[in-house]
């Protein structure tokens, strides 16, 4: 960690040395926006267009290996804001609304001499779309918001918008850049879609893009013996239940027959499409400032589609944890800058008041994610993280997938499920990426399986993260299976 800081602190002093103004920071979030689904990655459907995506890797950084800690909208978000592991900033579901007293990074930009502005979605707590602290320019709505005709709160006051809420979202992002952020403070710009959050909803002007274009499906996806036999077995009886695609429905319970997989997909991509592009219009937006602004943009969770038969996120297989992430500022990020190490979304917080200046060991309270602006001037300098954690705590809303504790490295994960009569999970990712495959009966691995298990509980027993929260049961449970 103390290496880590020094080079932080050189990458700051290297950034005044080229400008003595703070930079400016945009950040943008999506939502449910999984990490190979842009046009650019080697993994992405062929056909995805994401031509705004693309132009930030190839003008400035990929973080290829990024990961959320919990992959759940709220908690996520509030790692985001916070810098804190779930089990600190105490946003455990989506249920409920962040804790008063709760310091956000921007609360110290401001002490800085930042103005700063929230558009899009807050989510935490489902009630309130009031302005929080941090931001001097608010605008938002309650809980998951709508994706058409939105009512938002603008600086404590409501109106009522016609037309899609992504379109909407950046023009407002648009004009507060050109008519209302003061001249004369260097700005951060929070900009949090709901897109392309569940269910999938493109604009009326892409819908039908991608229908009939060929839909790469996962090997996991297949209900086969060989699929399940050493997986968890609430894996598989997860399939049939509120996010698996042999029930999928997220209304009434009882609906046949089983709403369409491929529909669902393309509708995903294209969502996906109207996301970049209205990424694309801030880009150009923004473009005259872009030498004395670093852009970050990010998704707040990944999202399985048809991966081990589960068409959502909450569990710790790759495609739920691993995110997008980018980072674009020309004349300070090298061009086409791929960074392998990994990231997780506690560290844009203290990455982001590095880069303004703020020496992170002067925050308080302590972030537990860790500054990789380093990383981003220097293709040599590597990331002393030799594992992340990730954590998810059962849902009395969605009670198919157990609590999942887990510990992975660049090659292994190691995944304890809390209060389930059932195997735990160890995989190899270099051998199976796909996570095909569960080690952990195989006695070759027991040494390593027993040393990831000793680190991950050591690790949440240091920061607090062993006394799980109860909550009060709010909102609806969605606990049917269909029958088999």
């Amino acid at each position: 960690m103390k290496i880590f800081f020094y080079l932080s602190l050189a990458f700051t002093l290297s950034l005044l040395a080229v400008s003595k103004e703070k930079p400016n920071i945009v950040v943008i979030l999506s939502d449910d926006h999984r990490y190979d689904f842009m046009g650019f990655h080697p993994e992405s459907p062929e056909w995805l267009e994401t031509p705004n995506m693309d132009f930030l890797a190839s003008k400035g950084a990929h973080i290829k290996n990024a990961f959320v800690s919990t992959s759940l909208c709220s908690p996520s978000r509030a790692s985001i804001l916070t810098g804190m592991y779930m089990h600190r900033h105490k946003v455990v579901d989506n249920q409920r609304p962040v804790a008063k007293g709760t310091t956000f990074f921007p609360q110290h930009l401001q002490k800085e001499g930042y103005h700063t502005a929230f558009i899009g979605k807050w989510h935490m707590g489902h009630e309130d779309d009031h302005p929080r602290p941090g931001f001097d320019h608010w605008v938002s709505f309650k809980g998951q918001g709508e994706y058409f005709n939105p009512t938002l709160n603008i600086n404590g006051k409501r109106k009522k918008y016609t037309g899609y809420i992504t379109d909407i979202l950046t023009d407002h992002a648009v004009n507060w850049y050109n008519e209302l952020k003061p001249k004369d403070k260097p700005f951060m710009l929070y900009l949090a879609y709901k897109a392309v959050h569940y269910p999938f909803t493109p604009a009326p002007r892409h819908e039908g893009k991608y229908e009939g274009k060929p839909i790469p499906y996962p090997e996991t996806m297949a209900r086969t013996e060989e699929n399940y036999y050493s997986q968890s077995k609430w894996i598989k009886e997860r399939r049939y239940g509120i996010h698996g695609i042999d029930h999928m429905e997220t209304g009434a319970l009882d609906k046949d027959p089983v709403p369409s997989f491929d529909n669902l997909y393309w509708r995903f991509c294209e969502t996906v499409h109207g996301l970049d592009e209205n990424i694309g219009k801030l880009v150009k937006t923004i473009s005259p400032s872009a030498k004395s602004t670093f852009l970050f943009y990010l998704g707040d969770n990944g999202f399985a589609l048809g991966e081990h038969g589960f068409y959502d996120k909450r569990d710790a297989f790759e495609e739920s944890i691993r995110i997008p992430m980018l980072a674009y500022a020309p004349g300070r990020i090298p061009e086409g800058l791929v960074i392998d190490d990994m990231i997780q979304n506690i560290d844009i917080a203290p990455t982001i008041i590095n880069i303004a200046g703020i020496e992170n060991e002067s925050i308080k309270p302590k972030m537990d994610g860790m500054s990789f602006a380093p990383l981003l001037e220097s293709k040599t300098i590597k990331n002393p993280r030799k594992h992340i954690l990730y954590e998810y705590h059962w849902e009395w809303n969605f009670p198919a997938t157990p609590t999942c504790l887990a510990i992975r490295t660049n090659r292994y994960k190691y995944i304890y499920y809390h209060g389930v009569w059932d195997r735990n999970g160890f995989y190899d990712l270099m051998n199976d990426p796909h996570e095909r495959h569960n080690l952990i009966q195989v006695p070759h691995y027991r040494e390593k399986i027993e040393h990831l298990r000793e680190n991950l509980f050591e690790h949440l027993e240091k920061s607090g993260g062993l006394n799980m929260p109860i909550r009060t049961p709010k909102g609806d449970q969605f606990y049917d299976r269909k029958i088999k």
